[in-house]
C-alpha cells in the first residue's frame, strides 16, 4: 500500500504544469517527476521530430521507466498527456487550463513553430486533454483548474496541497502487524 498519493498534472504546453509541480513538490514533500526529462534521460523515445521540436515518445519504454518509482507513491507526474498511465497508479488528475490569448502569448514566447502553436491552441479550445482525463479515469479524481494568473496558480497549489494532506489522513500507512503509523 502506498503511503503517499500519485498525482498527474496535465494540460497543453504552457498552462503552468512544471511551475505547479515544482512548488507542490517543495510544499508537500512529494517528488516532481518530469516525464519530458525521463524521456530524454532514459531514452524513452524513438528520435527527435524536427517539425514539432519534440521527442517521439516510446510509451512502453516510458511506462517501464516510471513503474518502480510510481509504485512507491509520492509522485507528481508532470506531462501534457495522462491517458497512458494505468488508473491503478493515479490518485488525482489535475487538468490545468488557460484562456487561449494567454496560452498563445506563452507559446509564442517559447518560440514554438507555428504549426505546433496552432495545434496546442486547438487542443485547448476543444478540451482535448480534459476529455482525455475524463475518459481515462474515474470522474471523482479528475479536477479542472484555471491557471491564467499567479493568484490562480497560488490558489490551485493551496487546493492540491490540502487534497494531499486529506489523502494522507484518509490513507494512513499500515505496518506489517496492522498497526497504523504516521
Amino acid at each position: 500500500m502506498r503511503t503517499n498519493p500519485n498525482i498527474v498534472v496535465t494540460g497543453t504546453p504552457g498552462v503552468g504544469k512544471t511551475t505547479h509541480c515544482e512548488i507542490l513538490a517543495e510544499r508537500t514533500g512529494l517528488r516532481h517527476v518530469s516525464v519530458n526529462q525521463i524521456v530524454k534521460d532514459k531514452d524513452c523515445h524513438e528520435g527527435w521530430d524536427k517539425e514539432y521540436h519534440s521527442w517521439l515518445v516510446d510509451e512502453d519504454r516510458l511506462l517501464d521507466a516510471l513503474e518502480e518509482e510510481v509504485a512507491d507513491g509520492g509522485c507528481i507526474i508532470d506531462w501534457h498527456a495522462c491517458d497512458l498511465f494505468p488508473e491503478r497508479w493515479i490518485d488525482l488528475v489535475v487538468v490545468l487550463r488557460v484562456d487561449t490569448s494567454t496560452l498563445y502569448d506563452r507559446l509564442k514566447a517559447r518560440k514554438y513553430p507555428e504549426k505546433k502553436l496552432q495545434e496546442n491552441l486547438d487542443a485547448e479550445i476543444m478540451d482535448v486533454l480534459l476529455q482525455e482525463a475524463r475518459d481515462s479515469y474515474n470522474e471523482k479524481i479528475v479536477v479542472e483548474l484555471t491557471s491564467n494568473t499567479t493568484d490562480e496558480m497560488d490558489s490551485n497549489i493551496d487546493r492540491i496541497e490540502a487534497w494531499v494532506n486529506q489523502w494522507k489522513k484518509d490513507n494512513p500507512s499500515t505496518s506489517e502487524n496492522g498497526d497504523e503509523t504516521n
